[in-house]
């Protein structure tokens, strides 16, 4: 029998209001995918090579995109697979502190190159409790005060990595946990290159699978509403989105850099998700324009941030510069998207177009505390895009399709 992975999957079906469940199979020789509806007890999809799904992308928890249905990877479907990649694959905490936060695109750049995905991020800041929540065990210890003082004084990053290995892996790239000890015995090592002490020392990082599943589960909680809120400001900011093409590709650490260099503050940050019918109406406006958008924007995870400071719709717009990547590079090539963008639809970036929507996108892509951030609501913001050409303007003189 030809070996093929397989996967309990979830779609929620807009249309019937309906959580689906399927058998996903994904076979090793040619990358086909294969679907069996477990309600009706049919086939769903025929055996079909969907260039989309890489073999490396077959992990539990993980959101496939399989022509235009976003499918979540709720569990093993058989022995063989849990066998195969359970073992293999393992999933760990990874937790910026407070004073590496803007260090956040270096620490990204390193992950990647180590060959962890992430998987999950979000920017929160912790209260005092939670701190203590969070290191309780090592409430006896007398650094502890300290430690919880530190961990609730500003915004963290906290991140799920997935890989082979995920928890040595990050923990040796973190090294020793006191960073004087670490500029000795690892050098190289993330706490070498930016900590400053035991406390202060970049990060943290899941001492084992079980830890690792209870330290994700206080971040990214399965139940809605739960775990610490972000810290979107919602005053003075502009949404970006660095689009799946670009996470995919490991460019989100220097596309954070190249922000971050430019006097950007990056206020709050969040991955997340979008299936296809969000996608198409959060691009809306573009329809018949760049109709190719909405299909970019789902096939994978997007990397939302909120970018904060005085007129900062137009400052940022001017920074990700043309929409066309091929014109950025001629006319304005340190803009983001001359720099990381490949064609007329991989643009790397989305931003804000008109001031007026700044604070809208950043309250639709930073999900209030009550949500996850792992999902994306359906959004009103084609209300206001839709009121620009309400108005009996022509389209060529529309402030959004002047940047077309």
């Amino acid at each position: 029998m030809e070996d093929r992975y397989a996967f309990l999957a979830e779609w929620f079906d807009q249309h019937a209001s309906l959580l689906r469940r399927f058998l996903l199979f994904f076979y090793i020789t040619d990358g086909s995918v294969e679907m069996y509806d477990l309600k009706n007890r049919k086939k769903y999809l025929k055996r079909t090579k969907c260039d989309s799904v890489n073999q490396e992308d077959l992990f539990v928890g993980n959101r496939l995109n399989i022509f235009s249905r976003q499918l979540h990877l709720v569990d093993y479907g058989d022995q063989f697979t849990a066998n195969k990649l359970g073992s293999e694959k393992e999933r760990t905490l990874a937790l910026i502190k407070p004073d590496m936060v803007s260090k956040i695109g270096d620490i990204l750049e390193l992950i990647n190159a180590s060959k962890l995905m992430v998987t999950k991020a979000k920017m929160t800041k912790l209260t005092w409790s939670q701190a203590e929540d969070f290191y309780v065990e090592h409430q006896s210890k007398p650094f502890f005060s300290a430690l919880v003082h530190f961990m609730s004084s500003g915004p963290v990053v906290a991140m799920e990595l997935v890989g082979d290995k995920a928890l040595s892996i990050w923990r040796e790239l973190l090294g020793p946990a006191d960073s004087a000890v670490a500029l000795t015995e690892a050098p190289q090592s993330i706490r070498a290159q930016f900590g400053t002490d035991a406390i202060k020392n970049v990060a943290h990082g899941s001492d084992s699978i079980a830890v690792a599943a209870r330290e994700l589960e206080f971040f990214f909680p399965s139940t809605v509403g739960h775990g610490p809120s972000n810290t979107a400001l919602f005053t003075d900011c502009t949404c970006c989105i660095i689009k799946p093409h670009a996470v995919s590709a490991g460019l989100t650490g220097k596309i954070l850099n190249s922000i971050s260099a430019a006097g950007f503050e990056i206020s709050a940050l969040g991955m997340f998700y979008l299936d296809r019918a969000k996608a198409e109406e959060f691009y809306e406006v573009y329809k018949g324009v760049v109709d190719e958008y909405p299909v970019s924007l789902c096939s994978g995870p997007c990397m939302a941030l909120e970018i904060h400071g005085a007129d900062a719709p137009r400052t940022f717009r001017e920074f990700c510069g043309p929409p066309y990547p091929e014109i950025a590079r001629l006319l304005r090539p340190n803009t983001l998207r001359a720099l990381y963008g490949t064609d007329n639809v991989k643009t790397a970036v989305h931003c804000t177009d008109l001031p007026e929507d700044g604070i809208l996108e950043v309250s639709l892509s930073h999900a209030s505390s009550a949500q996850r951030f792992d999902t994306f609501p359906c959004c009103p913001t084609v209300r206001t895009y839709t009121a620009t050409f309400s108005q009996e303007q022509s389209p060529l003189t529309s402030p959004v399709t002047r940047r077309l």
